[in-house]
């Protein structure tokens, strides 16, 4: 009861949808530095961490400990959104699910697809659960990833994994005509799902850029708490 009471207020499954969150190969977050991108990944991954599933976190940004504590802010988020929750039972679900999260932590210079595919074939090679999804966090979306994206594309495939990425934009930049930030235009077509988090006033407005026919959809969400509001009307 616990986890399907979470699962309804995790605000990736109301802007997104449950369905739509088990569809596709590639998926982004974008936001300028220090809106929400790594906070908005962090939640579409407890959703699958709610349904069972095992996930892989890759950060490029920061050390485990911090991407562990994001996680951990991120579920009792979600508890308190819910209402009272016994203390104990809202713990031991967070155990529960914290043993199916593997993080790995590199920069920029160590980091290849390559060491992506050795673990997944690591766990394969052992019989153990391979991951539904995978979160790559950092990665420079400034230069040309599209020799990266293809090593990952192949990965999603061989191993039937969603990947979902975080894509910092620029204060400074404008968007192109079809409103897509310059880091995803370019890349556009390898992305089935994309949000946009902008600042507003005192929320972070969530929009839709790809994700079928619900393009250009806004939502509002609480930066404090990453917990969704009604979607915005225009």
């Amino acid at each position: 009861m616990l986890r399907k009471d979470l699962i309804l207020k995790n605000p990736a499954v109301q802007i997104m949808g449950k369905e739509n969150l088990h569809q596709g190969k590639f998926g982004a977050v974008l936001s300028r530095a220090g809106v929400g991108k790594t906070q908005f990944l962090v939640q579409i991954a407890i959703y699958r961490l709610l349904n069972d599933e095992k996930i892989l976190h890759v950060s490029l940004n920061d050390h485990m400990d911090k991407i562990n504590l994001r996680y951990k802010e991120g579920y009792f988020s979600l508890i308190d959104s819910v209402g009272y929750i016994d203390p104990q039972k809202a713990l031991r679900l967070w155990e529960d699910i914290d043993l199916a999260k593997t993080g790995m932590s590199y920069n920029e210079s160590t980091f290849t697809p390559e060491k992506i595919n050795e673990y997944l074939k690591s766990l394969k090679k052992e019989n153990l659960q391979i991951p539904a999804m995978i979160v790559i966090d950092g990665l420079n979306f400034d230069r040309d990833q599209s020799a990266p994206l293809d090593e990952i594309n192949a990965i999603s495939e061989k191993y039937a994994v969603s990947v979902w990425f975080s894509m910092r934009t620029h204060r400074e930049e404008s968007l192109c005509p079809d409103g897509f930030p310059l880091q995803l235009e370019k890349l556009k077509n390898k992305f089935d799902k994309a949000l946009f988090l902008k600042p507003r006033k005192d929320k972070i407005q969530v929009v839709i850029l790809k994700d079928g026919d619900r393009a250009s959809e806004k939502f509002l969400i609480d930066p404090a708490t990453m917990m969704a509001d009604q979607p915005e009307s225009f």
